[in-house]
């Protein structure tokens, strides 16, 4: 069984007799090293904008700024390893053409949304992405389940751009300009409820995008998109939240929006990998862990550090597309095993804890992040969670010495943390064109006791509690199936 179609169904190739097997089209073979191109031109532009910081506008409806040609480097680039991919991987794939063209739409209308300053640009230019993504879902439209995953997905794609346009031209005919940079500078003769709605319109846009809760089933029902295409959408289309709420970051900001923000982006990031424990297939594990993370990302948001949030995207992008595009090994080198039970001792802990401890130290010694009175803590407290993490699985090896333990984990956290700031660190350079890019806000009580909630809840997963909770273990089950239409819906005799 191929794995692009890796889910609870069966793709038609399974139940069918073998068809004619189709060359590799030639649009294929120009895609990948035009990507590639795009990208070494991409980066050389970034590099000549850091440098030179020239003013590249063209007319008043597009601009190119540092902010552009990152997300255009990001791009092209997850763009064009998923073509080298799949030059291969889907060699004699009926519709190789289609897949090719559909992820150069995808691609191409990225690079256009992050460059629109004009509104009409901006909107249809998320409108296509939309399209695009929900098209390369389908893209075997031989295949039922298939089909239905596409207009499933299609419809959430549609609310978010509806969404998404009223709160936009709310904005731009209560500012009387219709370019982003205008309505960003004149937000001051907006009424604040009318601000407050348009913030709210636009916030739900972008949490649809990235399948937070309660819109995650679109996300969770496209596993009959091919491998190739899966890891485009885990690498790029997901992440457009974090873009969309960079651009508009003013606009959320001013509206008061942030605790919201961060309310959601942790109640999906929790109950994302509890959800992702229960799962049996891959790909849904990946699904899961990719919600999970765009909770993180907006999470980074409701702090009011949009830039931590575009630097969550591009990491998460090279983690998710290794993730995907290595999945085949993954499925051909695991055999199914008893759930281990966490056990952890007395020692662990405290060296867990110091590492955690350390690892939250060095952070704020490489970005000046962490202020014990803002919305800078919680930032630093998610990299002591995940140094702490990090740690206990290198101390839990029962194949390390003792003086293994001390030193990997040393080794690892100083890398891993020194590498995230040197890149948090050069976005926020690359961003600094942009308005409130790191506003941190001064600590509410409700975010005290929401951060309180969220170490609970991570403790409580971590430890397994859920799995004696029958009505919670069941509950969480229900809540991470697939859209029922694109589960075995259609049935096929094989002759």
């Amino acid at each position: 069984m191929a794995l692009n179609n890796t889910t609870n169904t069966l793709s038609p190739s399974v139940l069918t007799p073998p068809v004619k097997a189709f060359s590799n089209p030639v649009i294929s073979k120009i895609a990948t090293p035009l990507l590639w191109l795009s990208f070494l031109t991409s980066m050389g532009a970034l590099i000549y904008y850091q440098i030179k910081t020239p003013q590249w506008n063209l007319t008043d409806s597009f601009r190119i700024n540092g902010f552009t040609l990152l997300i255009w480097m990001t791009v092209t680039f997850f763009s064009a390893i998923v073509s080298t991919y799949s030059k291969n991987y889907l060699k004699g794939f009926k519709f190789h053409k289609r897949f090719t063209l559909l992820s150069l739409g995808f691609t191409g209308s990225v690079m256009v949304f992050v460059m629109s300053d004009h509104i009409l640009a901006l909107l249809l230019s998320w409108f296509a992405m939309g399209v695009f993504m929900a098209r390369l879902i389908g893209v075997n439209s031989d295949w039922g389940e298939a089909r239905e995953a596409q207009k499933f997905s299609q419809k959430f794609f549609l609310a978010g751009t509806l969404l998404l346009s009223i709160g936009v031209i709310i904005l731009a005919f209560l500012t009387n300009h219709f370019t982003l940079s205008g309505i960003v500078d004149n937000l001051e003769s907006v009424p604040f409820y009318f601000l407050l709605i348009a913030a709210l319109l636009i916030i739900t846009a972008a949490i649809i995008q990235s399948a937070i809760y309660p819109f995650h089933r679109w996300l969770l029902s496209s596993m009959t998109a091919p491998t190739p295409a899966s890891a485009l959408m885990h690498a790029g289309f997901v992440n457009g939240s974090g873009i969309l709420l960079a651009l508009f970051s003013t606009v959320v900001i001013t509206s008061n929006t942030l605790t919201l923000i961060f309310i959601i982006g942790g109640l999906t990031a929790i109950i994302a990998q509890f959800a992702k424990l229960l799962q049996a297939n891959v790909k849904q594990k990946l699904a899961c862990s990719t919600i999970a993370q765009m909770g993180f990302m907006i999470m980074q948001c409701g702090l009011g550090f949009f830039n931590a949030a575009v630097v969550h995207l591009i990491l998460h992008g090279f983690y998710k597309a290794y993730l995907f595009l290595s999945s085949g090994e993954e499925i051909a080198n695991n055999a199914p095993r008893k759930q281990l039970d966490l056990k952890i001792n007395a020692m662990q802990i405290i060296v867990v804890l110091i590492f955690g401890a350390l690892g939250a130290g060095l952070f704020t010694l490489l970005t000046g992040k962490t202020n014990l009175t803002d919305s800078s803590i919680f930032l630093t407290l998610i990299v002591a969670i995940t140094v702490g993490q990090a740690t206990y699985n290198i101390v839990k090896q029962q194949s390390l010495t003792l003086v293994q333990k001390v030193i990997v984990p040393s080794a690892v956290f100083i890398a891993g943390i020194g590498l995230y700031a040197l890149l948090l660190n050069a976005v926020t350079s690359i961003m600094k064109e942009m308005p409130m890019i790191q506003v941190p806000h001064s600590l509410t009580v409700l975010q005290i006791t929401f951060g309180i909630i969220f170490l609970l809840g991570f403790f409580i997963m971590k430890l397994g509690v859920y799995r004696k909770i029958p009505w919670l273990y069941v509950k969480l089950l229900n809540l991470s199936q697939p859209h029922h239409k694109t589960v075995l819906t259609y049935k096929k005799v094989i002759k």
